[in-house]
């Protein structure tokens, strides 16, 4: 008993510990965020009054509300598509593992093994002979095609805790496979698909590699590339960066307030057995 209390103390030490650690790079943003360009005080101390003018010169420098609105069109479109078509291609992996589906679901899941990087000139090329350049289709594909196969690795894996004696009640009573997933199965994906909502979500939201070279037009510019702006060769202001990083983290945030109670449950259930 003294041992499993001592383990038990060590791990609250070392999630305090992790937390703080991951907490610290919000704590400076905020610290940054509402002191003036002139403070040149330390940036762990607590400005002495609230300092606005940084929020709003970044709305204005960077159009942060638009680079918004772009991002969230770009990524709800995109979770959307990733969902929808995930969750469709899981089921039959899940259901008939035929040595067919086994060899399509592992290159699939190939995919997640390629660094972005790697393919990134080839794929601007071709979506630039495409016309698929600083527009939302052309970003919202790149995005999806990258982070479906995750999505289609959690949904496999969470469908396949699911009894295959329901299947098997349903066709009984005359449900064909189509009305046994959009009826059975579908209503039970909820927690896993908090997961990839928050998973792909906060990739898509965050995304800058793709974003950076896929939406060169000013009017498509999205939050990372608006926090971006204020960081040039000759000169930055962090304090209007940090400003904009904080509005631009805010919906990720609520978002992940809103679905948290799904997140853990989804995750371990959709893990490999």
């Amino acid at each position: 008993m003294a041992r499993k209390k001592n383990f038990d103390i060590i791990k609250t030490i070392l999630a305090i510990t992790v937390s703080i650690i991951h907490f610290l790079p919000l704590y400076i943003a905020i610290t940054v965020a509402f002191k003036p360009k002139t403070d040149l005080s330390s940036r762990w101390i607590m400005p002495k009054s609230i300092y606005l003018e940084n929020f709003i010169y970044a709305i204005k420098k960077a159009k942060i509300f638009i680079a918004m609105k772009n991002s969230f069109i770009i990524t709800l479109i995109s979770v959307v598509i990733i969902v929808a078509v995930g969750a469709m291609a899981a089921y039959p992996f899940a259901r008939n593992k035929t040595k067919f589906n086994k060899i399509t679901l592992n290159l699939v899941l190939a995919v997640m093994m390629v660094p972005p990087l790697s393919v990134l000139v080839p794929l601007v090329t071709m979506m630039s002979k495409m016309g698929g350049i600083s527009t939302y289709w052309g970003i919202i594909l790149t995005v999806t095609t990258f982070q479906l196969p995750l999505s289609i690795f959690l949904y496999t894996n969470f469908i396949d805790t699911i009894p295959k004696s329901l299947d098997e009640a349903a066709l009984i009573d005359g449900c064909s496979r189509f009305a046994i997933y959009y009826r059975i199965i579908l209503p039970l994906l909820k927690p896993v698909t908090a997961t990839v909502i928050i998973l792909t979500g906060i990739f898509i939201w965050n995304d800058y590699q793709f974003s950076l070279y896929m939406l060169q037009s000013p009017k498509m510019k999205v939050v990372t590339l608006a926090v971006s702006t204020f960081f040039a060769q000759s000169s930055s202001n962090l304090n209007a960066a940090a400003a904009a990083a904080l509005m631009g983290v805010l919906p990720v945030a609520i978002l992940y307030l809103f679905l948290q109670k799904y997140f853990v449950k989804g995750m371990v259930d959709g893990a490999v057995k």
